[in-house]
């Protein structure tokens, strides 16, 4: 049944205990807010039954004492601890879980701000994303994807492109029976930058190429070069990093402030190493194992990256040095040794950084280091900028 335990009960502090917070005050605070909740359920529910018509309730008793802000952080606590419950068996199953597959989200945000909403229902509707594929010409986007996929492509980027012009097409029928590049300066007139209208009419044309295989009669939308033009002026130019301005990167990753983790200076350190010295992209570096650093040989094995390619890369004594360095202090703290154990290893429950963590990691330290400012997308980036010199 999806009934509240007691608040007195050790189910809550199970809870808070496996989280692995690091502070007092953050222990605190969760089970505060999760002791509220149950609380709350216990005298306003049955039987003390979960169901979204509590929670719904209680968002809108919180409403009136917290601001909306905090009344989402705190939501998300109680959506997490009731997720854990529905895992460890105690709970039949998690609401607002149930929102999120029933409207197609990943975020709690959305679900929370609808229920607080003043018509909960239309605006969880206007949250249901549109099926896919299902404008007009999906069919046809959906095939070509396919094909090229067929051929060995991933064809991630592309496939996207197709999915937001059949979501546009899907909000705009009356352009049916228009042709096709009308409709496409159409969705090109909707894009907010010069960059994104250029995406968008170059999925254009890769349409039209893919429409021609069918029907020859299809019109070729013509290029336009001065919105190619405008496009290349937004582009951000490259960083090329002097030898002096990699030492002060190194630097400053070796002092980062990380007082609940000590491990995260000599992380970001690391990172950079193999970046700057073996040319690997973030998304190498967040798919890194153990396994894949042989001391021995001094080599490191990069596995399944773009375009379907592995290699094996040699690495010079220095960087070999860094390695072990960060392997001993990684083994002193606990982490796992087993050969498919990421490589760059953090305390969370996840247990190695992801492709946004690693990508957040660095880009603290070139933000700390003085080549970015603090707010905004100016300055280097973190994705591409330091396979400029192999040693």
């Amino acid at each position: 049944m999806n009934t509240t335990p007691n608040v007195e009960g050790g189910e809550l502090q199970r809870f808070v205990r496996q989280l692995g917070l690091n502070t007092k005050g953050s222990r605190r605070v969760y089970r505060s807010v999760l002791g509220g909740f149950q609380r709350y359920v216990i005298q306003h529910s049955p039987n003390g039954v979960v169901s979204r018509q509590i929670i719904e309730a209680w968002l809108r008793d919180r409403s009136t004492v917290w601001p909306r802000h905090m009344v989402i952080l705190r939501a998300r606590i109680v959506d997490r601890y009731l997720d854990w419950r529905v895992i460890d068996g105690s709970l039949a199953s998690n609401p607002l879980a149930q929102l999120r597959q029933d409207y197609g989200r990943n975020d709690t945000t959305s679900i929370v701000r609808a229920l607080l909403a003043g018509d909960p229902a239309a605006v969880l509707e206007a949250l249901r994303p549109l099926p896919q594929f299902a404008s007009f010409l999906g069919s046809a986007m959906h095939d070509y994807i396919l094909l090229m996929q067929a051929m060995g492509y991933r064809y991630v980027t592309r496939a996207a492109s197709f999915l937001r012009l059949d979501r546009f097409l899907q909000n705009r029928p009356d352009l049916a029976s228009q042709s096709l590049d009308v409709l496409i300066r159409a969705w090109t007139g909707d894009a907010p930058t010069a960059q994104r209208a250029f995406e968008c009419f170059s999925t254009g044309r890769v349409l039209a190429k893919a429409l021609r295989r069918q029907d020859p009669s299809v019109a070729m939308p013509a290029m336009d070069h001065r919105l190619a033009q405008q496009a290349r002026q937004t582009y951000r130019r490259p960083y090329i990093f002097t030898e002096e301005d990699v030492r002060r990167l190194l630097q400053t990753a070796r002092s980062l402030p990380s007082p609940l983790a000590p491990l995260r200076p000599l992380t970001a350190y690391t990172m950079l190493v193999l970046s700057y010295c073996a040319g690997l992209r973030v998304g190498e570096l967040a798919n890194l194992t153990v396994g894949d650093i042989d001391l021995g040989e001094a080599t490191i094995e990069i596995r399944e990256t773009k375009f379907f390619k592995s290699r094996r890369l040699p690495l010079a004594p220095s960087v070999i040095a860094a390695l072990n360095e960060y392997l001993e202090a990684r083994r002193q703290v606990g982490a796992s040794t087993d050969i498919n154990a990421g490589l760059f290893w953090h305390q969370q429950p996840a247990g190695s950084y992801s492709y946004v963590s690693t990508g957040e990691l660095i880009r603290k330290v070139i933000r700390l280091a003085g080549f970015k400012p603090q707010p905004g997308c100016l300055g280097p980036r973190e994705c591409m900028i330091f396979a400029i010199r192999l040693w």
